[in-house]
């Protein structure tokens, strides 16, 4: 596993979240699994990876995400970069649903930490992870099945999922955004508003756009190819070119942010929803997800 030497992570971080994390362990982790046997049960052979995803490299890992040594380390490391606790900044995603949902879907899932805890918050919800990467959902999978949760896992690319029109009462991404060009941001969001029911709700948790804008060191942290590109665009300005109204983000910890937004009435009447309509009107849209109908 090849890893760039000049990020400030590998000189300076690095070296102090390696003495906290268990590196015997998750190597007898790694060995205690046939990666490629595993992953091939949810390799699709119709799902082409994109460039973007397949030639950059991502927290200095050479090939990305498209391998074992990911699938392994990314959680280990996760839990000691998202400040204050990768537990409380996840949380803030599910504490800002405002649908009943009946099916999640959960694009980029990545390990599936986000995903978990939204089948723990909404048992009686079919959930649904989708990732690029099979590695990942190998894990993902193996996190799901010592919890106890039913949870199906997909390969797919969010920018075209190839599941059905209004199929959705929720679909979210969680520290996805930033590692994807702003304009395959905007193509997952039209794809998520295409996946939406009529008063279905989008929810996407990531890095703080502001605070990466005025604090430009931070970018330099991790190798990561799109950061500069997404501290400079705006979530909220994409959601809203992708159809979406009742638009709001909320600061999470002053390093992140929850952006929220609503699949509105497909009518000339549709009513136009302010920033702070969100908490009180979202039931007044009328979808199954809120168990009426419109």
């Amino acid at each position: 596993m090849a890893v760039r030497q000049d990020t400030i992570w590998e000189r300076f971080l690095s070296p102090v979240v390696r003495l906290l994390i268990d590196e015997d362990g998750l190597r007898r982790y790694a060995d205690s699994i046939d990666w490629e046997k595993e992953s091939d049960r949810y390799r699709r052979d119709d799902v082409i990876i994109p460039s973007y995803y397949s030639n950059q490299n991502f927290h200095g890992i050479t090939g990305g995400y498209l391998n074992s040594d990911a699938a392994v380390t990314y959680d280990p490391v996760t839990q000691y970069v998202l400040p204050p606790n990768e537990g409380i900044v996840r949380q803030a995603l599910v504490d800002a649903v405002k649908v009943k949902p009946r099916r999640i879907l959960d694009l980029g899932c990545g390990t599936g930490s986000t995903t978990l805890m939204l089948k723990q918050a909404f048992p009686e919800a079919e959930v649904i992870g989708l990732d690029l990467s099979p590695y990942m959902l190998v894990r993902a999978e193996d996190k799901a099945r010592n919890a106890g949760l039913e949870i199906l896992w997909r390969h797919g690319n969010a920018e075209k999922t190839g599941l059905r029109d209004a199929s959705f009462d929720l679909v979210t991404a969680s520290l996805l955004f930033h590692e994807t060009p702003d304009a395959v941001s905007l193509a997952i969001l039209q794809e998520s508003f295409r996946l939406l029911v009529t008063g279905g709700q989008v929810l996407i948790l990531d890095g703080n756009q502001k605070t990466l804008r005025q604090l430009e060191w931070l970018n330099d942290v991790f190798e990561e190819p799109y950061i500069r590109e997404y501290a400079a665009s705006s979530i909220e300005a994409n959601m809203g070119a992708a159809g979406f109204e009742a638009v709001r983000s909320q600061d999470v910890w002053w390093i992140n942010q929850v952006t929220s937004g609503v699949k509105p009435i497909a009518t000339e009447n549709v009513r136009q929803y302010t920033a702070t309509s969100i908490d009180n009107n979202l039931e007044g849209l009328g979808s199954p997800a809120f168990g009426i109908m419109a």
